[in-house]
């Protein structure tokens, strides 16, 4: 019984077959010990015959059930007949009635009870029953003996039927309830498991968000900090310097001063669009165009040092209505898919900006030609602290599908992601596009002049 329990799950049939087995066995060795023991037995080698082939049969009783099998299992009622004139033929041959071979009838019955169902159990009694008087009708039993052989013995053959299945029954029940229990107990265990580990995510994703929180919060206190420290000293050159062209100088001296105080502004310029990318999160809804907003994160990316020697192209849709949703994340999301481009694409490549209208949605595509996403982590990529970088946080795709899905109520894809090209898609649901046609933006001209993006519109430019 406890092999089974090891080897899988509970197996009535088989529980009761192993048990058979044993039985089967020990009555064999109890058998061979009757006829061999005692000095003289009459008709002893006819009986070792009989025992031998009921060692043939629990040979392959054995054999079978070794594999998770029994032996003749299809026809029950076979086998209890051939007990009946197994247990027949050793009674006859050893002392007939009074023969201690007459108990194997009440193991045969036990036996039977557990290991089938009544179906099996009483026809199995019934043959037994007929073995055991066809034995005393042959053995003609004197007449004073009749009714305590005849009669009790089939008698108490009944009683241990009826008991035995009473019992199986109860047992079987029992067994039913508690696999049934345990298999409840399993799926508690698995449901329990799973929660566990989605509460285990969840944290994680929420530490994540916090961490990546108080880094910005840092960064907005940082960025202001350098601001206010270099706007000053700039203040006061920029002050100097036009002080200086107000004087009777040279136009040589003039339009060195001239060229000073642009750079100057240029420097004020870029301090302005630090401050405001740094400024606390506004997270109320407004009308944006989202052309707009992805040429304020382009106006960010192009301070990033990977950005040299690379080609940014933009096809976006006409006539796109605006948008009622959260200017400052959605500039974070497409900023961080823009950063992650440049750093996957070498000197010379192209990344990829196209927007389009596509079933009522707003589909934003960021693509470049870069090395691309390795098979193995492509079921990785959004999870937090899951980074490829050498000095990457592993942060940033995470918290933008975050923003997209929870905040800005979108969606947030990888479509490709072989070598030689990787492509993010940003969808956006937003009751302005419902019910307009479906459109592709026009092709960029390939003699598109690269331009500086500070100084002319992102939209149907090559910006390098």
């Amino acid at each position: 019984m406890q092999e089974l329990h090891e080897s899988g799950p509970f197996n009535w049939e088989l529980a009761a077959q192993a048990i058979t087995v044993r039985i089967r066995w020990f009555g064999l060795c109890v058998g061979y010990a009757l006829v061999n023991l005692p000095a003289s037995v009459p008709h002893q080698a006819i009986l070792n015959a009989i025992l031998t082939l009921g060692a043939v049969y629990a040979v392959f009783d054995t054999y079978y059930n070794a594999h998770g099998k029994g032996f003749l299992s299809e026809w029950p009622l076979f086998i209890s007949a051939m007990e009946a004139v197994f247990i027949g033929l050793l009674c006859h041959f050893e002392n007939g009635l009074q023969s201690p071979f007459r108990f194997y009838y009440f193991l045969s019955l036990l036996v039977c009870a557990f290991r089938y169902d009544r179906g099996v159990a009483y026809p199995t009694f019934a043959l037994h029953t007929i073995s055991y008087l066809s034995l005393g009708i042959w053995r003609d039993v004197p007449l004073e003996d009749r009714f305590s052989t005849m009669v009790l013995m089939p008698v108490f053959m009944g009683w241990v039927t009826w008991g035995s299945t009473s019992l199986a029954g109860l047992l079987k029940r029992a067994s039913d309830g508690l696999t049934a229990l345990n298999t409840q107990l399993q799926e508690d265990q698995g449901l329990l498991e799973l929660r566990i580990r989605e509460r285990t995510q969840e944290l994680q994703e929420s530490q994540a968000l916090l961490v990546q929180q108080e880094k910005q919060a840092a960064f907005g206190l940082l960025a202001a900090g350098i601001a206010h420290e270099v706007g000053n000293p700039l203040a006061a050159i920029s002050s100097l310097v036009q002080l200086l062209n107000r004087r009777d100088i040279d136009q040589h001296t003039r339009e060195k001063l001239q060229l000073v105080d642009d750079q100057l502004r240029r420097i004020q310029r870029t301090l302005r669009e630090l401050v405001d990318f740094s400024r606390p999160t506004n997270l109320t809804d407004s009308r944006c165009d989202i052309h707009d907003v992805i040429g304020n994160a382009l106006s960010i990316a192009k301070y990033y040092k990977r950005k040299k020697g690379k080609r940014i192209v933009t096809r976006f849709v006409t006539d796109l209505p605006p948008l009622n949703t959260v200017r400052d994340q959605l500039v974070q999301v497409f900023l961080n898919l823009i950063l992650n481009a440049m750093d996957a694409t070498e000197e010379g490549g192209t990344i990829t900006i196209v927007t389009r209208l596509k079933s009522g949605t707003l589909q934003v595509d960021v693509s470049d030609d870069g090395r691309g996403i390795a098979a193995e982590d492509l079921d990785r990529i959004f999870q937090p602290y899951f980074t490829t970088k050498d000095t990457g946080t592993g942060l940033g795709l995470f918290v933008c599908r975050n923003l997209v899905e929870q905040k800005l109520g979108g969606t947030m894809e990888l479509v490709a992601g072989k070598p030689g090209g990787t492509t993010f898609r940003v969808t956006l649901h937003n009751g302005e596009l419902a019910g307009l046609p479906d459109r592709e933006p026009p092709n960029a001209a390939p003699d598109v002049q690269s331009i500086d993006i500070t100084e002319s519109s992102p939209r149907e430019a090559s910006i390098s």
